[in-house]
């Protein structure tokens, strides 16, 4: 289990229209407040005020084609030479990081090939590192260098 320390700054809110909405500062735009927004939103904050990633470096809920089905990742975080680095999958706070959850997170690296993986319902966070003997559980995240 890795030990998350959320920065003071939460993700701005704003109720439009009756809508309670969050700013993603990723793609700079207004989104529906959804559990595991909420969870996705505040790991975002995380990666960019504590671990100094860039927001340039992030994607946020993009398409990859898997076994020609359409799916989106939830986060995938990018090295300098543009490769992904993290494969991160949220998970609303009140669901478990399953080894079911473990698996959607797989099936999404078959496709990037990232070095690590997370996983976070936003209380508990998971990590993966990738091995010679494939991805084994790691206790930290490495900073932005």
């Amino acid at each position: 289990m890795i030990k998350i320390l959320y920065p003071e700054k939460k993700p701005s809110v704003k109720i439009d229209a009756g809508k309670e909405l969050v700013f993603c500062i990723v793609r700079k735009s207004w989104l529906v407040l959804t559990p595991e927004e909420w969870v996705r939103q505040n790991f975002l904050l995380y990666l960019i005020e504590v671990l100094g990633f860039p927001p340039s470096l992030i994607a946020v809920e993009k398409q990859i084609i898997l076994s020609e089905v359409k799916k989106r990742f939830d986060i995938v975080v990018y090295d300098r030479a543009s490769q992904p680095y993290i494969v991160v999958e949220c998970k609303e706070m009140n669901e478990p990081l399953s080894p079911k959850v473990l698996d959607q997170a797989l099936r999404y690296n078959a496709v990037l090939q990232a070095n690590y993986i997370m996983l976070t319902n936003g209380v508990d966070t998971i990590g993966f590192e990738n091995s010679q003997q494939g991805f084994i559980e790691t206790d930290s995240i490495k900073m932005y260098k």
